[in-house]
């Protein structure tokens, strides 16, 4: 038998012995629970990771686009718009549904979009006039023409036709600024009221040519054409959409076109600019969103909207209406805008014109 100390010492070495397996036990649990835990947290990461790969790589758009149209259906402006809505929604591969808003010369609609959110699914087709011209023509503005869009690309230019009353006896410009200067105050221009293109590309014309002429403002640009054609008013500033018909018809004599270059539509119809150096007065029209939208979404937007603009079907329909399409960065917008709208805006204050 051991002794009492081999006993003692036996004891011993067995607790020490129970005491170090218990603590190996538990390192190993430990050690397993640890991995767990990492484990889960590993998974929890990539889960995350992967929804957020999954968020960002979710496609514009998701759901219909509306396209605003801030005048009635029927105009050139919303003819535009429905051949551009038609091949974005293919492009896209979402509805793009054109809207019709119209309303204060072109302000309710574009006011909507001015307080959309910047996500690119609520966009504007306007002019020159919605953000060039009516921030200074008119007092209590729903929205800043500059400030508060984002352009997203050029889209068309309308071409706008300088023309005459048969009984006027000026076969070109260069004629007509020697009538006029000959009958200081007598000739007569028509315009859509106050303020409007036709009035401005008037006004631009007294300026630079150095004549003077009377005005005769109508309400809207329909019985403006009319008096013209009936011979109540002598000269008329207006797209070709409105008067190239008279035109045709021997009604009205086509004297230019305002643009700084001969329209490709009108190719040997001489600018005013080719008598009055510096004369411009381009009618365009273009894609807007609200201000703030993000650039890759706006570079997404600018190049489906000038591949559209591009097609040889999309040029060959808007022609027939007298209107020729357009494209450019929205960079190139943005300084179109800004120019025309410091341009007009200057010219308006200047002269006083407030819309009626």
């Amino acid at each position: 038998m051991p002794s009492g100390a081999e006993s003692g010492h036996s004891s011993t070495e067995k607790g020490a012995g129970s005491c170090t397996l218990a603590r190996a036990r538990l390192r190993i649990e430990e050690s397993k629970t640890m991995k767990s835990i990492v484990k889960r947290l590993l998974c929890g990461v990539a889960a995350l990771a992967l929804c957020a790969t999954a968020h960002a790589a979710d496609p514009y758009p998701q759901k219909p686009v509306t396209l605003i149209v801030p005048w009635a259906a029927g105009g050139s402006t919303d003819i535009l718009a429905r051949v551009l809505s038609e091949h974005l929604t293919r492009s896209l591969g979402q509805p793009v549904i054109v809207d019709n808003k119209p309303g204060a010369s072109g302000n309710i609609g574009s006011a909507m979009v001015a307080r959309a959110k910047p996500d690119g699914y609520t966009l504007l087709v306007g002019s020159m006039s919605t953000h060039a011209m009516n921030p200074a023509l008119m007092a209590n503005m729903p929205f800043r023409g500059v400030e508060d869009f984002t352009p997203l690309g050029l889209l068309a230019y309308v071409t706008n036709t300088m023309v005459v009353h048969p009984s006027v006896p000026a076969k070109n410009v260069k004629e007509l600024i020697a009538y006029a200067k000959a009958n200081p105050g007598k000739l007569a221009y028509a315009s859509a009221g106050p303020g409007s293109t036709n009035h401005l590309s008037a006004v631009l014309f007294e300026r630079m040519a150095g004549v003077q002429m009377l005005h005769v403002p109508y309400k809207g640009g329909a019985p403006a054409v009319v008096d013209t054609v009936a011979g109540q008013t002598q000269l008329l500033f207006s797209a070709g959409t409105q008067t190239l018909p008279h035109v045709k018809a021997g009604k009205l004599r086509l004297l230019a076109v305002t643009e700084a270059k001969r329209s490709p539509l009108l190719p040997d119809t001489p600018t005013v600019a080719e008598t009055v150096p510096g004369y411009e007065l381009a009618v365009w029209y273009g894609a807007f969103g609200p201000k703030g939208m993000p650039a890759e979404l706006v570079a997404r937007l600018n190049r489906e909207i000038n591949a559209v603009m591009s097609l040889p079907e999309v040029k060959s329909k808007m022609n027939a209406i007298g209107v020729e399409t357009a494209t450019s960065t929205p960079q190139q917008f943005g300084t179109i805008l800004r120019k025309d709208a410091d341009r007009y805006g200057k010219l308006i204050r200047e002269l006083g014109i407030q819309a009626e």
